[in-house]
């Protein structure tokens, strides 16, 4: 498949890269990384990366701005979206062709070339891994700012090498891309530098979760909350994983109240909660997945199937 993706790659004059909504550091790191990776290797090809830009990532990237006409006879990828309705920019079926590259479950088989692996750490993994196949068939050639997106992004999907899913692959691609001259301390600085009202929020988030006989720990974040702490919704889910250390927890919810919906962002040691997620609008990996409700009173369903899943898991 990377051979293919390559090869198509190749024919198309115009190629449009997308993302999911709500981007974290994966989403800027495969896309834009993706977007530097093939500037450098065809400079006469148009190469875009568009979606909502995400303020908080503002020092990795900055997306283009396209007219609709730009997608006539153009290939579009899009990076680290499990599921269509949370591509960034609803013009990705636009193009003359579509390609998926992804990381999460492949519940959504959109696209005319699928590449999905679900042993990646992260589609930023996928990238380079992309780059490497590139360089061998094509002479592809990955920029600094390439390696510093790439890395970016594997740093973010395995919290710092932190999380189960970082291999030993992982670690081997992140000692390569390293050697390139970007700022490495720069960048984890920018990437984990914390706000002071952001830490207050934390502070309440520790002072007000709940933690069951299961080990389901669970934390509500009101408009009001966000209000009085002057955080985004963004920034509170991003706090999702700092209960992660709390003796006793075997899988926990975020919910997040936004203008139109409730996020819930579900992490775990061990239970699976992806399919609770599917059960809410939502999905994602085994561990750590997201949903949408629509109601305050449907926290106590999905709270009750965390129950489930947790009582189950020995």
């Amino acid at each position: 498949m990377k051979k293919e993706i390559i090869r198509t790659i190749s024919l198309y004059d115009t190629i449009i890269i997308h993302r999911h909504v709500r981007p974290d550091p994966d989403a800027y790191g495969s896309q834009c990384g993706l977007a530097e990776i093939l500037r450098a290797t065809y400079p006469e090809k148009n190469i875009f990366a568009v979606g909502t830009p995400e303020p908080s990532l503002a020092f990795l990237y900055t997306p283009d701005v396209i007219e609709d006409p730009v997608y006539e006879n153009a290939l579009v990828i899009v990076c680290d979206t499990a599921n269509q309705a949370r591509i960034s920019d609803s013009r990705y079926n636009m193009g003359d062709k579509l390609i998926k590259i992804d990381h999460h479950p492949n519940e959504d088989q959109y696209g005319d070339l699928l590449w999905v692996d679900t042993n990646a750490s992260s589609t930023s993994e996928m990238i380079y891994e992309l780059y490497l196949a590139g360089k061998e068939q094509a002479g592809w050639t990955l920029p600094t700012k390439g390696a510093e997106l790439i890395y970016a992004g594997i740093v973010g999907d395995t919290g710092r090498f932190l999380f189960p899913n970082t291999t030993k692959k992982t670690l081997k691609y992140a000692g390569e891309l390293i050697e390139y001259p970007f700022n490495s301390q720069a960048l984890f600085n920018q990437l984990y530098e914390t706000k002071l009202n952001v830490v207050r929020l934390n502070g309440y988030i520790y002072q007000n979760v709940s933690l069951s006989e299961n080990g389901v720990a669970s934390v509500f974040i009101t408009r009001d909350i966000l209000h009085q702490y002057n955080i985004t919704p963004s920034e509170a889910s991003q706090l999702v994983s700092t209960l992660g250390n709390i003796s006793g927890i075997k899988a926990w919810v975020f919910f997040v109240e936004e203008a139109d919906q409730i996020r819930v962002r579900l992490r775990s040691k061990g239970p699976i909660v992806n399919e609770v997620a599917k059960k809410y609008n939502g999905g994602g990996h085994p561990l750590a997945a997201g949903a949408s409700i629509y109601d305050w009173k449907d926290t106590d369903l999905v709270i009750a199937d965390l129950e489930r899943i947790c009582k189950e898991n020995k």
